[in-house]
């Protein structure tokens, strides 16, 4: 570590871009679901020795200098290891797509990496020789991963945070100060080593001491989970019974052609299945649940599939799909939704939702006038694009066990699932995952829905076409699930809410009151450092 130490300070040019680069590539594997957490503590220290190592610059060179590119190489390497998976949906279509698969994946992580290089550029405007640089480091990109997950719609997948949160006991922490301030601490801590080496002439002992500081950090981290896996009282229900349906339909063939009677078929057959001799079957069901986008058709253009949900749904008992929805305005505009659908025994819609935060390049195309004189159009079939939805409440029919809707990634945005969590008995997670079948895609996904559950304290229920359906409980332990590329079904009763945790109450605030205190002292460094050298 301490050639290392030197090597990186003494390195510029393509050589110190590569390093950081393979640097960040290392990091990216402590993401879920690999989790190889050692892995930060060599890398994220490099980061810190290279801007040790970088030249100081004026003007626009003290933002877009060395200590950007240091950020910017850094986070790319990051990004294409984490998110590589983000290419597999390139595969679904074909054709002369796939060349561009690999420029995609690589113009996403380069956008994403540039957050790091500006925290990088921030952060070097603060350096010292001192630990205060750690801290100014930490702070800068904890800054930066909160502002990746909000600004131009967001994309928190794959936060730092998540690094800390391989299992149960380690991720109980979140309920306290949620998935952004688990990011500052796993940050504060991965570049902690960078005060142990080089070796100097300080003492060992001193040297030590970030080290010692690292074990105590994730001692009490896990010792707060395990102490709240074993006191908190989860109460369980059996009033409400859920019946999740996973029909593994591959992305491919959803939606094709004359698909859709096949789909509705497996999707009927599945959900009338009797587990056993004693089964009621759907008589015993409170709702049935099917994935996002389950029918790959506008049920306003099959009124036969509308009329077989009402057979298949025994008197009192209800359905919930997801489903396109289309809509006339009254300009005579047609626009379409990614919508949940809650039918009744007649076959009526007694509730809906229509998805708020939609995929960008997924769901819809920025800049479409641009794009589309390229052919480009957005991945999910649906006209011009989906039109999002403008609230998100609570559904349920006539009161019975009400839950908050989200589908797919809208389960990813912490603290941003709306005022009405409160109000529900449960989280609702619809999602077709079919896009990244075969990559690691799939389980990162589930991962981060997981840290909801932990986050909010309530039950979190996820269907998916193909994936992972499962019932997590309040404290994110999973309770029932079907297997990536499995069909079947899950009875599940869904436990109560806890009375709240500390996040539900005060949700990130406490960790911006932390970063400005931060900020504050840093700011007084530096006034105090230009002082004495001033002297």
């Amino acid at each position: 570590m301490n050639w290392l130490a030197q090597t990186t300070m003494l390195s510029f040019g393509w050589r110190r871009f590569l390093l950081l680069l393979i640097a960040g590539a290392v990091a990216g594997l402590s993401m879920p679901p690999l989790f190889f957490l050692p892995l930060i503590f060599l890398a994220f220290p490099i980061w810190v020795w290279a801007l040790d190592g970088a030249e100081e610059k004026t003007g626009l060179g003290r933002i877009f200098g060395p200590a950007f590119s240091i950020g910017l190489s850094f986070g790319l390497g990051y990004f294409l290891v984490a998110l590589h998976w983000l290419g597999a949906a390139f595969f679904v279509d074909g054709g002369w797509l796939l060349i561009l698969m690999p420029f995609a994946v690589l113009a996403l992580s380069a956008v994403l990496a540039m957050f790091w290089g500006f925290a990088s550029s921030l952060a070097f405007y603060f350096w010292s020789d001192s630990a205060w640089r750690i801290l100014a480091l930490a702070f800068f990109l904890t800054t930066a991963e909160i502002l990746r997950g909000h600004l131009f719609s967001g994309f928190p997948f794959d936060l730092l945070g998540y690094a800390l949160s391989a299992n149960d006991m380690m991720a109980q922490i979140t309920s306290v100060i949620g998935i952004y301030g688990l990011s500052a601490i796993t940050a504060l801590i991965a570049f902690m080593p960078a005060l142990i080496w080089p070796a100097d002439n300080r003492a060992l002992t001193r040297r030590l001491i970030p080290f010692f500081t690292i074990i105590v950090i994730i001692v009490v981290q896990m010792a707060y989970g395990q102490y709240r896996l074993d006191s908190v009282k989860i109460i369980e229900r059996e009033d409400i019974k859920l019946r999740l349906v996973q029909p593994n339909i591959k992305q491919a063939q959803k939606w094709q052609a004359g698909a859709s009677d096949m789909i509705m078929e497996r999707l009927i057959s599945l959900s009338k299945t009797k587990l056993n001799a004693s089964d009621a079957g759907l008589n015993g069901i409170t709702y049935v649940i099917w994935p996002e986008a389950a029918i790959p058709s506008y049920l306003s253009q099959k009124p036969q599939y509308v009329a077989q949900i009402g057979r298949m749904l025994p008197l009192g008992k209800y359905l919930i799909t997801g489903a396109p929805r289309d809509e006339i305005l009254a300009n005579g505009e047609r626009v379409a939704y990614n919508s949940i659908m809650m039918f009744n025994s007649s076959g009526e819609v007694v509730d809906s939702y229509d998805k708020i935060h939609l995929v960008p390049f997924g769901e819809y195309l920025p800049f479409e006038n641009i794009f589309k004189k390229f052919g480009l159009k957005q991945f999910v079939p649906g006209n011009d694009g989906w039109k999002a939805g403008k609230t998100r409440s609570v559904m349920s029919a006539n009161s019975i066990a009400p839950f908050l809707p989200l589908i797919c990634y809208e389960a990813i945005f912490s603290a941003s699932l709306g005022k009405d969590i409160k109000n529900a008995d449960f989280i609702l997670n619809l999602t077709n995952d079919g896009w990244f079948d075969g990559s690691i895609g799939l389980e990162q996904h589930f991962h981060h829905v997981k840290i909801r559950a932990i986050e909010e304290g309530r039950s979190l229920v996820r269907v998916a076409n193909t994936g992972i359906t499962a019932l997590i409980d309040p404290l994110g332990r999973v309770r029932a699930q079907i297997n990536i590329g499995e069909a079947g079904i899950l009875d599940i009763s869904p436990p109560r809410p806890l009375a709240g945790t500390f996040f539900t109450k005060y949700k990130n605030n406490p960790l911006f009151l932390v970063l400005f205190i931060v900020f504050l002292g840093l700011v007084f460094q530096k006034i105090r450092n230009r002082r004495i050298k001033n002297l």
